[in-house]
């Protein structure tokens, strides 16, 4: 059964919003009290955060469909819908976060870091907050958004101090164990390693992590073996160590062509990892034929520029000189990091011509409208009620987008869509929509809702609705002197 994962694709939708309501408010000797729809709640975000005790992706192997709450309606009386609840996805520390291109959107270290994966839908506005001094009683409300839904590609790369590297059956798991607390599986048959295991090794006053890096092959890079289902988990380390066998039994193999290997399928890989520094440990010199061999490639190590430490895990000879020499390293790496700087918000202001739409001609007679407003209006809007769609055409015309229609050519009956090619609202469009735009957008008053006029009229006209209820009922006209 798997128990490690580092690589999964996650489905993410947040909540839509709660649409707003479209309410009068009425009460005994006030059947008219005035709009009183409450807004709708947002939809809750998809979270991402990490979490130092999650050391694997594997629940989102088996679920990897997430998706948040969506906010509630509004409801008359001025009661707003509910928010929806933030879904929060916890991941581990060195989580890369991309999109299905391979975009890397987020690279998430450090306990705590948090990523929004999927932005939740506005709720829509009830018809109590779109009430105006011309507008008073808007007979309509606005849709919820929907919330955001995309793919994206979760990667774990280990964040290690040391990583140890080499052949299968070099001896790593071995090596772990004995310099720190884990407890690897080992055996004596290659690829026995199959995830990769940290432990954490204390020299002195400085303590750091080593990952046992699954054993790699010619051709690593290009994934064969455990390949780049591995490599990546070496990209954060500050050195890299070279376990050689000095006691293979395979008859074509030797450490410095082992290292030589390993060197190749690493600057294929890049990453920066040529840049990283590096130590040999010549390890099984418990072996007598180990140990000759050992002595026999040390000096080419050394002309090399290697470090080389002779060490037995089986035996524990050599580990507190190597354990405190990746100390001195590590400690180093860390003194010459930068100080980490407070989060900067960066601030990108629109330029002073962005009229925040465009207008694109497809072919004859078709124009799209792309923008950020124009496209949350259309999501907004309920298309079965005309006073809606009256709203919606006030808006767009006051934000410009007839004028910029009438620039780019359109003539009446030209087609007009305005959103993505996937998901548009498409129209016929016709000059006089300002025009039409204005008329619709006046509806929803209601001259009841004016100020009181005086008892005098109010009597005249009650008697005048009365003398046409009486008409009514007796099916003749009143008697004219």
């Amino acid at each position: 059964m798997t128990t490690f994962v580092d690589r999964v694709e996650l489905h993410v939708a947040a909540g839509n919003g709660g649409h707003g309501c479209a309410s009068v408010h009425r009460e005994k000797f006030k059947p008219l009290g005035g709009p009183d729809g409450g807004n709708g709640g947002r939809g809750g975000d998809v979270v991402l955060v990490v979490d130092r005790d999650v050391t694997t992706l594997l629940d989102y192997h088996h679920h990897p469909h997430r998706k948040a709450t969506n906010g509630q309606p509004g409801a008359g009386d001025n009661r707003e819908g509910k928010n929806g609840t933030d879904l929060v996805l916890p991941v581990p520390d060195g989580t890369v976060v991309m999109d299905a291109q391979g975009n890397v959107l987020a690279d998430m270290v450090g306990q705590g870091t948090t990523f929004v994966a999927g932005s939740g839908g506005r709720g829509g506005l009830g018809n109590a907050a779109l009430a105006s001094a011309r507008r008073k009683a808007p007979g309509f409300a606005l849709l919820g958004e929907p919330g955001e839904a995309r793919d994206i590609v979760l990667e774990l790369k280990t964040v290690a101090d040391v990583a140890l590297v080499g052949y299968p059956s070099a001896g790593k798991s071995s090596l772990i164990s004995v310099l720190s607390a884990a407890k690897p599986k080992i055996a004596d048959y290659p690829f026995t390693t199959l995830v990769p295991n940290l432990g954490v090794v204390t020299a002195g006053s400085t303590v750091y992590t080593v990952a046992d890096v699954p054993g790699l092959i010619p051709g690593a890079s290009q994934g064969k073996g455990l390949g780049l289902e591995f490599l990546r988990h070496v990209e954060r380390c500050e050195v890299l160590v070279h376990v050689l066998d000095t006691a293979t039994l395979e008859s074509d193999r030797d450490p410095l062509s082992d290292l030589d290997v390993i060197e190749a399928e690493l600057t294929q890989y890049g990453a920066g990892l040529d840049e990283r520094p590096r130590i040999v440990v010549l390890n099984k010199i418990d072996i007598p034929d180990g140990k000759d061999l050992a002595d026999i490639i040390r000096p080419d190590l050394e002309a090399r520029g290697y470090r080389v430490f002779e060490v037995s895990a089986v035996a524990r000879t050599g580990l507190r000189e190597l354990s405190f020499a990746l100390a001195e390293i590590v400690a180093a790496a860390r003194a010459a990091r930068p100080v980490q700087e407070a989060t900067r918000i960066v601030i990108r202001p629109k330029a002073v011509d962005d009229a925040g739409f465009t207008v694109t001609p497809e072919g004859e007679e078709f124009f799209r409208v792309r923008g950020e407003k124009p496209e949350r209006w259309v999501r907004q809007t309920d298309f079965n009620n005309d006073e809606a769609v009256g709203y919606l055409a006030d808006r767009l015309a006051r934000l410009g987008v007839e004028d910029a229609l009438l620039k780019q050519g359109a003539r009446p009956g030209d087609g007009v869509a305005i959103g993505p090619e996937d998901n548009a609202v498409v129209f016929d469009w016709e000059p006089t929509m300002a025009a039409g735009a204005e008329m619709l957008g006046r509806r929803g008053e209601d001259h009841r809702f004016e100020a009181p006029r005086p008892a005098a009229q109010r009597r005249k006209e009650r008697q005048a609705e009365r003398d046409d209820a009486l008409q009514e009922y007796r099916g003749f006209e009143p008697f004219e002197d």
